[in-house]
């Protein structure tokens, strides 16, 4: 079983924002795999989709506490479900990569991403996988304010796009392994 975590900010106001990017493409993947977002478990502030990818059980989880306390349900929903780090997959927005490019990483430290930081803290483990979402930079905004803004009108058919190819890419790393998804994405 694989756990797929989009990561975000519930409140509305950051619905088409670049720090919810990971939410979009697990909007997307639920769309692609046919699956209905529910609320998820009890302790966990979540939404949660059931469906299967390549003949493979997989969960999709949207945390609903804000950014820097994600890890909370995607630990409860890992522990619940007796599934291992290894098979977790986390999509997020990376301000280090240039608008709509994406990357797979097989493992690593958070690079300044308060979301996988909560999650590296609340699982104790860095062996699990991240496809982020590039979301630019703006070097006279300070990034915690950038994040929160919503993508230009130049930018957002590229981010759909990206959203697209990311919620692909979850699939490809499950059906097909992270390193054939690594060769195709990276």
């Amino acid at each position: 079983m694989w756990l797929v975590a989009g990561l975000g900010n519930p409140d509305r106001k950051y619905l088409k924002t670049r720090h919810n990017a990971g939410f979009m493409a697990a909007d997307e993947l639920a769309r692609l795999l046919g699956a209905q977002w529910e609320p998820g478990p009890k302790k966990t502030e979540s939404m949660m989709a059931r469906a299967e990818a390549g003949g493979l059980r997989v969960l999709l989880l949207k945390p609903l506490t804000y950014m820097n306390l994600s890890g909370t349900a995607v630990r409860e929903v890992l522990r619940k479900n007796n599934i291992a780090p290894g098979n977790l997959i986390v999509i997020h927005d990376d301000i280090d990569l240039d608008v709509a490019k994406i990357r797979i990483r097989k493992n690593g430290s958070a690079g300044g991403h308060r979301g996988v930081e909560s999650i590296i803290r609340e699982t104790g483990s860095r062996d699990f996988l991240r496809v982020k979402i590039g979301v630019g930079r703006d070097p006279s905004t300070p990034s915690d304010v950038y994040v929160l803004q919503k993508f230009n009108k130049s930018e957002a058919p590229l981010i759909e796009e990206a959203v697209q190819k990311a919620a692909q890419a979850a699939i490809d790393v499950i059906t097909q392994g992270a390193e054939a998804a690594m060769n195709r994405y990276n």
